[in-house]
Parts: C-alpha cells; sequence; structure tokens
C-alpha cells in the first residue's frame, strides 16, 4: 500500500492547481549600483554537514521506494553530484517494510559517493533501531524527521495520535549519533514549536511552510468521497514561519523550505536569516515533463541567478546577505507585527 501511495503522491502532485504564497513577494530590497565588488569574487561555499557544498541549495526529499521512482532518485542524485549540493530522499519508510524496495534509496548514495551530502528521511514517530536502520539504507549524513500532521489528518489511513512525538524526538536526538534535522512538510513551523525542539535538543530545523506543495489537495485528490478544497490554504507562510523562528529562537539551523522556487526567493531566505535553503516539487516538475537535462538546467540556473542578486546587493558571501536591509510590505508586514 505505501509503494501504491508514494506513487499517487507524485501523480497527484503533477495535476495540482492550487497555487499557494509564501510571501517572500512581500519582501521589498534594493538594488545596489556601486557593488564594489568583482563577480568572480562571490563565494558561496559553505560547510554543511561536515562537508563543502557549492551553494547552500538542496534538493529536498520527494520520492523512492517503487522502480519508477528509483529512477527518479537517480537523476535527482545525479544533478546533486554536478552541482555539489546535498539532497535528501523521500520517506523510507517504504524501504523499512520492503527490503526490495531499498535500492531505490541507495541509488542515490551509489551516484554521489562519500563525498556527496545525502539526507535520509523518516517520520518522527519512528523508533531509533527504524531510525539508524534507514541511515544505514543510504550512509546517511543526516536524518529528517518529518512532521506532518495536517498530511495524515486528510489521508484516509493516516495517523490520528501525535501525544508521544514530542518525547520520541527528544529520545532520537539524545541517541542517534549523527545530526537529525526536523521537517515539516509544508505547513509551517511556528516560533513555538521551534523552541520546544531547541529545548529538547534539536539543533536543525527545516520550516517548511506554506506556498509550495500542499498535501492537503494531494490528499485531497486521492479521496474521492470528501472535499477539503476550502482547507488548501492552510498553513504559515514560509517567509512568516522563517521570521518567526529566527526572532524568538535565534541560535538554531534553519532551511528554508517551502515554495522556494526562484532564485529571488532563495537570496530573500537568507537575508531573514536561514542558514540553508533547499526546493523540491519544481525540480520534480522539470523533470518529469522535461526530463533531467531540463532540471538540471532549472536548479543550475537557479543557483547562477541568486549569485547575480548576490552581486547587484554588492554582497560577496552568503553570510553577508543576513547583514543585507530590507523592508516588509503587505500581508507579511500585517502578520508580523501583530
Amino acid at each position: 500500500m505505501r509503494q501504491e501511495r508514494k506513487r499517487e503522491h507524485v501523480e497527484s502532485y503533477l495535476k495540482t492547481e492550487y497555487v499557494g504564497d509564501n510571501l517572500f513577494e512581500d519582501i521589498y530590497i534594493e538594488n545596489n549600483s556601486l557593488p564594489g565588488i568583482n563577480f568572480e569574487e562571490i563565494d558561496t561555499r559553505v560547510s554543511f554537514l561536515g562537508k563543502t557544498v557549492d551553494f547552500p541549495l538542496m534538493i529536498n526529499a520527494m520520492t523512492g521506494g517503487t522502480e519508477e521512482l528509483s529512477s527518479t532518485n537517480e537523476d535527482l542524485a545525479r544533478i546533486a553530484r554536478d552541482l555539489n549540493i546535498p539532497m535528501a530522499v523521500g520517506s523510507q519508510t517504504v524501504g523499512l517494510d520492503y527490503p526490495e524496495c531499498r535500492q531505490s534509496f541507495g541509488i542515490a548514495r551509489d551516484i554521489l559517493g562519500e563525498e556527496g551530502v545525502l539526507i535520509g528521511n523518516l517520520s518522527a514517530n519512528k523508533s531509533l533501531e527504524e531510525l539508524q536502520e534507514a541511515s544505514s539504507m543510504i550512509d546517511a549524513d543526516a536524518m529528517q524527521l518529518h512532521l506532518n500532521v495536517a498530511q495524515e489528518m486528510f489521508m484516509d489511513e493516516g495517523d490520528r495520535d501525535f501525544s508521544h512525538i514530542e518525547k520520541n524526538i527528544e529520545y532520537l536526538v539524545k541517541n542517534y549519533d549523527k545530526p537529525i534535522i526536523i521537517k515539516e512538510v509544508g505547513f509551517g513551523i511556528s516560533a513555538e514549536v521551534s523552541k520546544k525542539l531547541t529545548n529538547i535538543g534539536v539543533k536543525y530545523i527545516d520550516v517548511a511552510g506554506a506556498g509550495g506543495t500542499n498535501f492537503i489537495e494531494i490528499e485531497d485528490m486521492r479521496n474521492m468521497d470528501k472535499d477539503f478544497s476550502d482547507m488548501y490554504n492552510w498553513g504559515i507562510p514560509t517567509a512568516k514561519a522563517l521570521m518567526d523562528c529566527k526572532r524568538e529562537n535565534p541560535d538554531a539551523f534553519y532551511i528554508s523550505s517551502g515554495g522556494i522556487n526562484t532564485a529571488d526567493n532563495v537570496i530573500k531566505s537568507f537575508i531573514l536569516g536561514a542558514d540553508f535553503t533547499a526546493l523540491s516539487g519544481e525540480v520534480l516538475r522539470y523533470l518529469m515533463h522535461g526530463g533531467f537535462d531540463e532540471a538540471k538546467k532549472y536548479v543550475e540556473s537557479t543557483i547562477e541567478k541568486s549569485k547575480i542578486i548576490m552581486m547587484l546587493l554588492g554582497v560577496k558571501k552568503i553570510e553577508d546577505l543576513k547583514n543585507v536591509n530590507y523592508t516588509l510590505t503587505g500581508r507579511l508586514k500585517e502578520l508580523i507585527q501583530k
């Protein structure tokens, strides 16, 4: 059933029509006509999970678990390898349940090699033994534990009991010997939740806000007996989630994802305090509709345009983007001021 569900998720995503708003358009930044730097001096390399990557942008968790989706992970890993950026695989639960599916995840490590950054993915309700098994499956540099309450609530076969998740995360963080990234699946992590997470030892948080892949719509497309379209706008927009978390809990390592599909979104994420960014759905769309070359070209172009924006701001390094002035407008300004 899990294998079929993964296939349905990908097929449904490619048919989605709802367009959310991550609110990055409400951040105004100004052109610098005297940047005082040479474009060739711009250095976007950063250290992440003990390895050097060429740009702080990862291909985020998407898929795996079937023969068809194995080729998708292979292509995504090739893009990550060629551009020297990290990659995260999709939920590995199906690999735990069905050993024959493990190669669809392990192929990413085969392609990336030891030097590439590869991140595993499981639900935050899994046991330490399952976490370690999933980690070994791909020789992970870190593991994402995803929080997907909203998705589960709109899934007929979804979980309904989340009363133990916080304690389970605390136990896993204390007993797993590699970094753990807590990741939403597209509905945003609030300042209060980020504080709870750091209080139990979490250092890496992917805010994964609203504005990108919408799992309520995806689950709604799988369920012909109910209509949840009035709930598609649920969630914390990515820009707000990032600002709230960074303001109330500045010491965590924040990954900005959720509708991050342009260089403008990437650069504004760093300006708001993100340490890393991630994209997923748009890469998958390019891959499925245009093939490997078009998907790679899209990611490559996003990185190149990000460097151009850095030039237009007069910034040489990613870390210095956090010092760029900006002005809030529109709905984001209203929400932040509340």
